[in-house]
């Protein structure tokens, strides 16, 4: 696991998001990661780019471990201990919503040292994340990565796994995503819904899979602003952090 910092270093305390780049779980895009952070930093929140591992379990250990070193050097870093978000894209989607999902499950293999502190984001922001592994619209190239066992795709796929005690979560999508099908985020959207998880979702009509900030596409490119203005309704974010 490593943690590349976007650190706020003005003294003052903000809430932070670590930031899970894309790549199918065989590599990292490098568009879904720095910009990204620089972006949330814009609004005053501080951003760690995760560098994870890709064949379970080690993917989700990373991102725990991240949540769970962060929660407990909050005063280092100058971040609130309840305001850290995780916040993925694509493959990296995937990753996030298996940190809210999973935050105390898989244990044994994510959790060796018996870590006390604990790992659930308090919020989850997911752009055209990949979130069946099991369904025909799932990502075929994410579940092999991933191990390519049935019985673990079922597990791992996001809408199998939604639970009531979840933190907020934020999906955005785009209907031209032939990679990811926006079917995906549908699926979870329906999920959370069923459980009563406070949940935002929004598809844009424009813009291929990949589309990080999205800003040169009209429509897509107002996902940050809409964003923010969900972390304010979920006291994640305050409005004086930022104009």
């Amino acid at each position: 696991m490593k943690l590349k910092n976007f650190i706020i270093d003005d003294g003052a305390v903000h809430p932070c998001f670590v930031v899970c780049p894309g790549g199918g779980y065989d590599h990292l895009s490098n568009h879904e990661g720095d910009n990204v952070a620089e972006e949330l930093n814009r609004y005053g929140i501080s951003a760690f780019v995760l560098e994870y591992d890709f064949v379970f379990p080690s993917p989700l250990r990373d991102i725990k471990t991240a949540v769970r070193h962060l929660r407990g050097n909050a005063e280092k870093y100058g971040i609130y201990p309840d305001r850290i978000g995780v916040m993925g894209f694509s493959a990296g989607g995937h990753l996030a919503g298996m940190c809210a999902e999973h935050f105390d499950s898989f244990e044994d293999e994510t959790n060796p040292t018996g870590d006390t502190v604990s790992a659930r984001p308090d919020i989850c922001v997911l752009a055209y994340p990949v979130v069946t592994l099991s369904k025909s619209y799932g990502h075929i190239g994410s579940r092999k990565m991933l191990g390519d066992r049935l019985e673990l795709g079922r597990m791992l796929s996001l809408e199998e796994s939604v639970r009531s005690d979840m933190p907020p979560v934020f999906i955005w999508h785009t209907a031209e995503d032939k990679s990811v099908p926006f079917k995906n985020s549908l699926a979870l959207a329906e999920a959370l819904k069923a459980k009563d998880v406070p949940f935002e979702l929004h598809i844009f009509p424009n813009g291929r899979h990949g589309s990080d900030l999205a800003k040169n596409i009209p429509g897509t490119c107002l996902w940050t602003k809409l964003l923010m203005d969900f972390l304010m309704r979920q006291n994640f974010l305050r409005k004086e952090s930022y104009n």
